[in-house]
């Protein structure tokens, strides 16, 4: 049988769309993330006030991170993801007409916390879609695109189209046209994705379906491994959501100004969207756990360190401040295949495992902005640093303990070398 590039590349070529929706969605939601703080503390508000308002929104995103795998198992991906575009839409309206105009800190609050179960009931709602319908000896890859599409969309697109953006519409301009580019995306995801996915719940009744909501819950008992990989797929991006609060600060003390440093968080994401598919491959061939300990919790680690302390060394140099900016980057990708490792851990109830990856993901918008408004005034920027490069370094002691049962790993070891040798 002939292999197509989308073989090759290790995507499911009927899931191509909705790769691309995920990109578009993605650019819409994160056109604000490396801006936003600065423009609100340049109109009157705290570094503090700022923290709360991500933390705000991070609480939601965590619920919705958490209840999207189980929910797309019950009611299947398609209609989850068309209500994470819904309730995406209304919570940014309503932010930026009756809160952010005005500067309605309270409404700002509530608006924006609506907004943040958006991207996550429609961004991970996929991911179940890719660990049911992609091979397993592919699944490295396929997640490894999926998060390429997601990141490059949130930290790399919408940086790079802010630049240009905020100069042609201005930043409350900006936000608005959100809502058009989040819409073209559910387009290309939910409509012209024709792929079908047949779950075990499709014949489910509702109250059936309501009930299969508990094995979010109920997994982390059964399966400790999977409360682990959430664990540590927590203290992968939670720097991620913490230095847009605090790091301009920083780097503008060593003559780097918001634009430069707009440019600088787009270079490092490029760089992490290119591990990502790198190191999904990695992980198909070198071991799951294996790339996450070393090229995730280790190197994640000492790049974290690199990167506040680059400017202090070279006095703000931007060639090597933007080289530990891209480390930092790669290093966030060598946890993907845990998206891989963790739902193999279970045979069923793979949406559940899904939903603890998913929360892990959720709740570093909740605890980044949170570790900031708690411990930026006592301990200052290098305190915060050292505390996040550490969690670095304890995810990836973490992830010692989470391996296959043996039975699976030997299955997804001899697909491996099958497909090696078919290659050579």
């Amino acid at each position: 049988m002939n292999m197509t590039i989308f073989d090759k590349i290790g995507m499911k070529k009927s899931l191509a769309w909705g790769y691309l929706g995920i990109l578009i969605f993605m650019m819409g939601d994160g056109l604000e993330i490396a801006w936003m703080s600065a423009y609100l503390q340049g109109r009157g508000m705290s570094v503090e006030q700022t923290a709360s308002l991500y933390t705000a929104y991070g609480v939601t995103v965590t619920i919705a991170s958490f209840l999207s795998g189980v929910l797309a198992e019950a009611f299947g991906p398609r209609k989850i993801m068309f209500s994470g575009l819904i309730l995406y839409i209304i919570g940014t309206s309503s932010f930026i007409a009756f809160g952010l105009n005005e500067l309605n800190y309270g409404t700002m609050l509530l608006t924006y916390a609506l907004r943040g179960f958006g991207y996550p009931l429609f961004a991970y709602s996929f991911m179940v879609w890719i660990n049911y319908r992609s091979p397993k000896h592919k699944l490295g890859a396929a997640v490894g695109w999926f998060w390429f599409v997601f990141t490059g969309g949130l930290n790399v697109l919408g940086a790079y189209y802010s630049i240009w953006a905020i100069e042609q519409f201005g930043h409350i301009g900006t936000l608005w046209t959100s809502i058009f580019w989040v819409s073209v995306g559910a387009l290309f995801a939910i409509v012209m994705n024709r792929d079908k996915l047949e779950l075990k719940s499709s014949g489910m009744s509702t109250r059936a379906k309501l009930k299969e909501l508990t094995k979010g819950f109920t997994i982390l008992k059964r399966e400790p491994k999977v409360a682990i990989g959430g664990v540590v797929r927590t203290i992968n991006t939670t720097s991620q959501f913490a230095f847009p609060i605090f790091l301009p600060i920083h780097m503008a003390n060593y003559g780097i100004s918001i634009n430069t440093w707009l440019t600088m968080w787009g270079v490092i994401f490029t760089s992490n969207i290119v591990f990502n598919v790198i190191f999904g491959m990695v992980g198909d061939k070198l071991g799951w756990r294996n790339t996450v300990i070393w090229f995730g919790g280790v190197f994640a680690g000492i790049s974290t360190l690199l990167l506040f302390y680059m400017p202090i060394w070279t006095n703000g140099n931007l060639v090597f401040v933007f080289i530990a900016g891209m480390f930092w980057g790669a290093s966030l990708a060598g946890y993907v295949p845990l998206s891989a490792l963790v739902p193999s851990l279970v045979k069923e109830d793979k949406g559940a495992a899904v939903s603890v990856l998913n929360l892990g993901a959720g709740l570093p918008v909740f605890i980044g902005p949170a570790l900031v408004g708690v411990l930026y005034e006592p301990m200052g920027a290098s305190g915060l640093i050292w505390i996040l490069a550490i969690l670095y370094f304890i995810s990836a002691l973490l992830t010692v303990f989470i391996h296959l049962p043996a039975e699976e790993e030997d299955e997804v070891r001899k697909v491996n070398v099958e497909s090696i040798e078919k290659t050579v």
